[in-house]
């Protein structure tokens, strides 16, 4: 059996039948971890395995041993390294937050723990979640499992690399931009983007608050229901927390598509700007919709092409803020040349921030100037406000919205690294989805004829993640056909 090509629900089977211990899957990955460690081009997803993850393996052997039925009792997890895990460093792969321990739990981590999950280390992140490719982190760049001349993708690119390269079933990202969705694509496995608001934000390191939100990588729809389910619902330590009926979530079935209304917009599926075995996958795909009785339109949203700029002059706005926290007095590292406060802050933001997070604070703080006055933060606000409406009207007649994830397949390293404007086109077809706050699934449903995995996403209504998961299931019923840029395969 080789156990590190498991999802979680078949782990999860394994488990109650007595066929596998908790034990025995942690050494497992363990042991494919170490083995990649030693390889000529290691993936480098993980920065930190956790020393006590046998231990706590052995406790959820114990208490299933006594009875205890907890949904996720026994299966292990990989955790990005800005999410807090009490008594875990958490640094955002900085090295401004060198020896910063987290003294408390995030909630989705909580729930994990209290379901009986086990966290078996923390994963390599661009630096404060700023980036397309895990390039800008400070312990050096994560590889793609499918090639490791690539990118894995950013800022989750750490924890797509764990699960795509067989040393995790599932793990936890964040949005902000399409961080979860664009590795998943990249490495071939499915990334939810929850609605805002369906998991708390509480003990999660922000980047742009508005935007935040954590989100999945796994191997099936099922794991992705199973963890939301477990994870999601109201946390009185975060206000923009929602309550939420999760209850279809934890036997995940398909959704009949005969009649499924979908929209394509037209601002993304006409090719331009989309390398055409993308293009290519994502026609047969559509293709594959109508086989099964759904009914594909094309909607306009011009609004759509401000989509990439209103993105970016709010989360960077809202990021120069929220950075200003870290000033080398609370946390962290600390530079101080004895010449008073004002340089103490100069010489550890100098020293802690790398290039790509100093840009952005440099970029949101002169938007936010008064030179503008704020006139440019306001301005996209509206633009903001205006997407989340338009698209609101298009589920009013439509139930999904059917879009490429990236436009291109996964990257060379080093190739846009110092090409931010590159990078940041990167997000071309999902930061639609952050600004209006709905959920998204990226599906891995073709390859291009090199191989390299392409992904579709499938959004939702606000609070639709099951509409979402249930499609991306009737595709896995359906045998998981794989388009291919230059045929089916």
């Amino acid at each position: 059996m080789d156990i590190c090509s498991l999802s979680a629900a078949e782990m999860l089977r394994l488990l109650a039948r007595g066929e596998l211990s908790s034990v025995e899957i942690v050494r497992a990955f363990r042991s494919s971890w170490e083995a990649d460690c030693a390889a000529e081009k290691p993936l480098q997803g993980y920065i930190e395995w956790f020393g006590d993850a046998e231990e706590k393996a052995a406790a959820a052997d114990a208490a299933r041993a006594s009875g205890s039925s907890a949904p996720l009792l026994g299966v292990p997890f990989a955790v990005k390294d800005n999410i807090s895990v009490k008594g875990k460093a958490c640094t955002c792969g900085s090295r401004i937050l060198q020896g910063y321990v987290a003294p408390y739990h995030a909630t989705v981590t909580e729930r994990l723990l209290a379901a009986g999950a086990v966290p078996l280390g923390r994963t390599n992140m661009d630096e404060f979640a700023m980036g397309s490719s895990t390039e800008y982190s400070s312990y050096g760049p994560s590889r793609n499992p499918v090639n490791r001349d690539l990118t894995p993708g950013g800022s989750s690119g750490g924890s797509a690399a764990v699960v795509a390269g067989g040393q995790a079933p599932f793990a936890l990202g964040t949005e902000t931009g399409g961080s979860v969705r664009l590795p998943a694509s990249y490495c071939g496995i499915y990334g939810l983007k929850p609605s805002y608001g369906t998991l708390s934000r509480y003990g999660v390191v922000a980047f742009g608050s508005s935007l935040d939100q954590v989100g999945i990588l796994s191997r099936s729809a099922d794991d992705a229901a199973l963890v939301l389910s477990v994870m999601a619902g109201r946390d009185r330590r975060d206000d923009t927390s929602a309550a939420l009926d999760v209850s279809g979530m934890t036997d995940l079935q398909p959704l009949d598509l005969k009649g499924v209304r979908i929209a394509l917009p037209e601002e993304f599926v006409g090719g331009q700007g989309m390398d055409p075995q993308v293009a290519a996958v994502f026609r047969k795909a559509c293709a594959w919709f109508e086989s099964q009785g759904a009914v594909l339109s094309g909607v306009s949203i011009p609004v759509l092409e401000a989509a990439v700029s209103c993105y970016y002059v709010i989360a960077l706005s809202e990021a120069a803020s929220n950075l200003s926290r870290f000033d080398g007095i609370r946390y962290g590292l600390r530079r101080d040349p004895g010449e008073g406060y004002d340089e103490l802050y100069v010489s550890t933001r100098s020293e802690g921030f790398g290039p790509e997070v100093k840009r952005r604070i440099v970029i949101g703080n002169y938007v936010l100037s008064t030179h503008f006055s704020g006139d440019c933060y306001k301005r996209a606000m509206s633009v903001r406000a205006r997407i989340q409406q338009d698209v609101a009207d298009v589920f009013a007649s439509c139930d999904l919205i059917l879009v490429p994830t990236s436009p291109a397949p996964a990257f060379a390293l080093g190739s846009k690294v110092d090409d931010p404007l590159a990078m940041y086109l990167s997000d071309l077809f999902t930061t639609f989805v952050n600004l209006s706050r709905v959920p998204s699934l990226s599906v891995p449903m073709g390859k291009t004829a090199q191989g390299l995995p392409v992904g579709v996403q499938l959004c939702g209504p606000m609070f639709g993640e099951e509409k979402v998961l249930r499609t991306a299931k009737t595709w896995e019923v359906c045998g998981k056909p794989v388009f291919c840029g230059d045929g089916e395969v």
